[in-house]
């Protein structure tokens, strides 16, 4: 069967295209932490200001910092995945709307809005501009995170849809690398440049603007949701080179046909649908396990362990982290669609599991032993490389996968939404939650991680190499009761309940 030439420059500069807008939220996400102490300073003198208490502040380097201050600071950084939340529902309804090239292309407009008030923020009252900012970018990131794993997961080959998939979160690490290093005092994180530090989030909008255009639409959304089978034909050869597209038309072809029979899937009707609740439950399971391994917990507590460690320079300690982070997500790339979805991911939660319990060790026993600061350091390390290899990059792609082209938009937008929540709910409480636990905090994530594991484990099969309808059929049967009877069809099995839920 031929198959095309698989990789091509055409599809290579659609997944690069792509993932700029991933570059983007990863920046964004990164950005605001290590100017925070300048910022702060310059919140302060907005406020003075408009408080008309003070014409001019001085710009010291005092560590005291005012209640109000901390409040703008804190919606500063909170606001981003606010935004994401609002957004994320929409992501099914833009990406059906004029396709996945032009969504993406439309929601450009906001990233480069965003930009601009962040970069022009001494021109008013910075903490206004900043917060606004943060707010337009999380709205745009909460579009970006679902319309490029949608998009990648509709153009990949099935033979590297999990290496191209995991691209998304390579790209989502190196912007928050890129925006560690551009943080550094003696670069952008100081007092003249930090507008244009945090405006720059808004730069990969403008590069990947240019070169939507030149990138072709996803078949499936045009052959399945449009009808378009020329166009479809036509995207093909462009994404696959000139070969025999019969194979892939014919696929589609019976997947818009038992979408006909199904129709357009809600995000409502998904929620109450039966047949449809183990790719659910799993895909949210697998958003959930990303934001609550402590991931974002262990980003928040690496300076200090490193400066308790006696690191004279602990934020490069912190950027060597990131580094780690990178490197393994490309490990990721190279490994997912020879080892497969499922066997990384249990691997990485097990190995995730066993750090944290290190970690927890370390950070108790460091005051009687001085060597366990290594330990904890090298738990740091560990953590950080097992989730890149699988818990990390592994659920953004997978929800394209085991959903048909009927539900897909939808599971995107619920596992979106779910992923934004549990990152602000962890942003929001991670403090409180590590003032009450001590040390002992990464015990909570190594008991959430061994759950974590065994849910995993038993839910989720292995989804490398097969079709999108293989995947869906062997929930199903995980679903078929005692009676004999396997109900492995996406179609008509279904169309009796979703026509009473629609109802």
């Amino acid at each position: 069967m031929d198959t095309g030439k698989q990789l091509t420059g055409t599809l290579a500069l659609a997944v690069f295209t792509a993932v700029l807008g991933s570059l983007q939220y990863g920046y964004s996400l990164g950005v605001i932490n290590a100017p925070q102490k300048v910022i702060e300073r310059h919140y302060e003198r907005s406020l003075e200001v408009h408080m008309e208490n003070w014409e001019k502040m001085p710009m010291n380097g005092s560590d005291t910092v005012h209640p109000s201050v901390v409040m703008y600071w804190s919606l500063s950084v909170s606001i981003f995945s606010i935004g994401g939340v609002l957004s994320s529902f929409l992501v099914g309804f833009i990406g059906d709307l004029r396709g996945r090239v032009k969504g993406m292309l439309m929601v450009n407009v906001l990233a480069i809005i965003a930009g601009l008030l962040m970069g022009l923020a001494k021109m008013w009252k910075a903490h206004f501009m900043v917060i606004a900012g943060r707010c337009v970018m999380g709205f745009y990131c909460g579009l970006s995170s679902g319309l490029v794993p949608m998009y990648i997961g509709e153009i990949a080959p099935m033979a590297y849809r999990g290496a191209l998939g995991t691209l998304h979160q390579l790209a989502i690490v190196t912007g928050i690398l890129l925006s560690q290093l551009l943080g550094l005092e003696f670069l952008l994180g100081n007092d003249y440049y930090w507008p244009l530090l945090l405006g720059l989030s808004g730069a990969p909008a403008l590069l990947q603007s240019l070169l939507l255009p030149l990138c072709p639409e996803s078949p499936r959304y045009l052959y399945i949701k449009r009808g378009m089978v020329e166009e479809a034909k036509k995207s093909l050869h462009r994404l696959k080179g000139e070969y025999d597209s019969s194979h892939d038309l014919e696929e589609m072809k019976k997947e818009k046909e038992e979408l006909e029979k199904e129709e357009t899937i809600s995000v409502a009707v998904l929620v109450r649908s039966s047949f449809y609740r183990q790719q659910l439950f799993v895909a949210l399971m697998m958003h959930l396990t990303q934001q609550f391994s402590g991931v974002n917990a262990i980003f928040y507590y690496s300076t200090s362990i490193f400066e308790t460690a006696g690191v004279t320079q602990p934020i490069y300690a912190t950027i060597g982290v990131g580094v780690v982070n990178t490197v393994f997500t490309m490990v990721s790339v190279a490994l997912v669609d020879r080892v497969g979805r499922r066997t990384l991911t249990l691997i990485g939660l097990a190995g995730m599991c066993t750090c944290a319990v290190a970690m927890t060790f370390g950070l108790v026993y460091l005051s009687v032993y001085s060597w366990m600061s290594y330990v904890s350091m090298s738990a740091i390390f560990l953590f950080v490389s097992f989730f890149e290899i699988g818990p990390g990059p592994i659920p953004w792609f997978i929800v394209a996968e085991i959903f048909s082209q009927g539900p897909r938009p939808a599971a995107i937008t619920l596992a979106g939404f779910t992923n934004w929540t549990s990152n602000f709910i962890i942003g929001m409480t991670f403090p409180y939650i590590q003032a009450l636990c001590g040390h002992y905090v990464f015990l909570l994530f190594a008991v959430l991680l061994l759950g974590f594991t065994v849910f995993i484990y038993l839910r989720l099969p292995e989804t490398k190499g097969k079709t999108f309808e293989e995947i869906a059929a062997s929930f199903h049967k995980r679903m078929t009761p005692t009676t004999g009877t396997k109900e492995i069809s996406t179609g008509p099995g279904t169309s009796t309940e979703l026509e009473q839920l629609k109802a």
